[in-house]
Order: structure tokens, then sequence, then C-alpha cells
């Protein structure tokens, strides 16, 4: 990458996802951010499908990672999730939101083609933000089910046409994890 400016690779190199968080809490200011860096991304057709849901509320995040865990383990069978999860979250001090100071969902509102793709990259683009601004984040799979029913969308006042497309843990981290390295990319030359 001769003569191009590695600030942005270097950014990409060092995000991990962040499961350890400080108790120090994330600004409004923070999170306003990092959705315009979201917004920057790009969306087919320009539609930019996308909407935020912030919470900085840990007290509202702890009470909803105790809830989306009693859902999970109550209709684990239900979902798409891989069996294998199950046992992971079983324990009883595993916490789905991993003690997060800050939540943002990343919103599909359109139900066009390609709309949770684009939400993907808004997600990707808020993450590396993130990263830039020396904070931590973890997309938490597990928790989209629960956040997209009709009963959590009504209690969180989003609206109900909307899609979850990636719930976002953010703040502090206690410490960044070590890479667990990358396999090279595979090209097929055509």
């Amino acid at each position: 990458m001769k003569g191009h400016d590695m600030e942005t690779i270097d950014t990409m190199k060092s995000r991990r996802a962040v499961r350890e968080y400080s108790d120090a809490p994330v600004a409004r200011e923070t999170i306003e951010r990092l959705a315009g860096a979201a917004i920057l991304a790009p969306s087919a057709m320009n539609l930019q499908p996308w909407a935020f849901a912030a919470i900085l509320d840990r007290d509202a995040i702890s009470g909803y990672a105790k809830r989306i865990k009693e859902w999970l383990l109550a209709n684990f069978s239900q979902t798409s999730l891989p069996p294998s999860l199950r046992t992971l979250i079983e324990p009883e001090s595993y916490n789905v939101l991993h003690n997060a100071p800050a939540l943002v969902l990343v919103l599909a509102k359109s139900m066009e083609p390609q709309a949770s793709e684009d939400c993907c990259l808004a997600a990707e683009n808020l993450m590396l933000a993130a990263r830039d601004e020396g904070l931590g984040t973890c997309w938490i799979g597990l928790s989209r089910p629960w956040f997209n029913l009709p009963e959590t969308k009504r209690e969180l006042s989003l609206p109900e046409q909307y899609e979850v497309v990636a719930p976002i843990i953010l703040g502090q981290p206690k410490a960044w994890p070590e890479s667990h390295g990358r396999n090279p990319a595979e090209i097929h030359w055509i």
C-alpha cells in the first residue's frame, strides 16, 4: 500500500470484539459522531435505509441482557442460532450484553432489497469509527431475535416495521483483546 495513508488500515487491523468494559460512560455526543460515520456507508440506490437507537443507561442494558438471556433459553429452538451457542449462554454468570455501558441498535427502516446489507455496512463504519476513538465494540447477534420481537419494539418505541440488524455494544475496554489472526484472503482469479 505504498503511497497511501495507512490510518484506515491500521484501524481495521486493531479493531477487536470487546467483551469487558470499564465503568466509564459513553457520551451522547460520541454516539452522534459514530452514527455520523455510520451513515457515510454506501447503500443500494443511495436509499440510506438505516436508523439508530441508542441506550446509554448501564442498568437498563443490564436488565435487557437478563431478559434476552431468559427469552433465549426458553425459545432457543425457535431461533436460527446454532445449538452450540446455548451452552455458551447457560452459565448464570454469562451476561449477553457483557456489562457494556452503551448499546446501539442499527435498524433497517426499509424492506427494500439490500436494506439489511446496507445496514451491515453502516454497522461496520460505526465499529471502525468507535475503534478510531479508542472505544471497543461487539456485535451481539444473539440478541437480535429478542430485539425484533413486536413486544420489544413496542417497549423501546421502535417502529414495528423496522428490523434490528446489528445490536452493537460499546464502551471503554478494560483491555484490548489480542488478535485471533486472519486466514489469507481466498482469491479466485478469473
